[in-house]
């Protein structure tokens, strides 16, 4: 069954806001322990990877999910356009070194389907060089998650209107002037067909499902990715790990 984006809210209007913020909290505090045990244990670790338009909130949705978190044991990876060095080997070589370690927690704002995404509206590549990065991505997907890390993909759904007041406030507001690219208006002029890509990705890249949020609202977004996030965390088998110790194990004449 095809995955159609706009069938999936950009607000949910069934949510209580001060309910839903409370909520929220218990379940940051709960990822911020359970991030830290994984830690600790050094077996699983976890991708998060956010998608969605300008403006539709990736930075601040970080910063959110990872309030309780402890910074030892995250990474945050933003990607763009790739450097020369980058450009010289494959496309997913800058990915694959920044994929997390065992035990740790690896965001990455934008990935490996920007190099789907841009090439496919502007038209920088064939469609069979295109259609060979489907392919090459889910097979990538597969290995990471074979190395015991649990990959988590979100589309910030944003609306049309709501991405246009975003990208006005980066005009008008002194703290937000720094954001502002005016390249994100000529992306916007291509909207469609941007949307219609994200669709594609989404349909063909779903063997490792993706997690449609509505992202209209800030405390709407950070509620819907939390509990993805918490439900992976709680599914894996984290263990504070046994003490490693001949000298200092119970009941040791020298710990006496």
């Amino acid at each position: 069954m095809k995955i159609k984006i706009s069938d999936y809210p950009t607000f949910n209007k069934e949510w209580d806001k001060e309910k839903t913020k409370k909520k929220t909290k218990k379940m940051l505090k709960r990822i911020g322990e359970l991030q830290y045990k994984m830690y600790a244990q050094n077996k699983y670790s976890l991708l998060i990877i956010f998608q969605g338009t300008d403006a539709s909130g990736k930075d601040g949705l970080t910063r959110g999910l990872l309030k309780y978190c402890n910074p030892v044991g995250f990474e945050v990876d933003s990607f763009r356009k790739p450097t020369p060095e980058e450009y010289a080997h494959d496309f997913l070589w800058r990915i694959h070194k920044l994929t997390p370690g065992k035990g740790k927690t690896n965001i990455f704002i934008r990935s490996h389907y920007e190099d789907i995404l841009v090439p496919s509206v502007e038209k920088y590549f064939s469609p069979e060089l295109i259609e060979e990065r489907y392919q090459l991505i889910n097979a990538f997907e597969k290995t990471i998650e074979h190395n015991d890390t649990k990959v988590l993909k979100f589309f910030l759904n944003v609306s049309e209107e709501t991405q246009k007041e975003r990208l006005i406030e980066r005009i008008e507001i002194k703290e937000k002037h720094w954001k502002h690219k005016d390249g994100d208006w000529d992306t916007r002029e291509k909207l469609d067909d941007y949307m219609s890509v994200y669709e594609q990705i989404i349909n063909r890249c779903n063997d490792i499902p993706w997690n449609i949020v509505p992202a209209d609202k800030n405390w709407q977004k950070l509620y819907a990715t939390a509990g993805v996030v918490l439900a992976a965390l709680e599914d894996l088998d984290l263990k504070w790990p046994d003490l490693l110790s001949e000298r200092f194990k119970a009941g040791s004449s020298e710990k006496r």
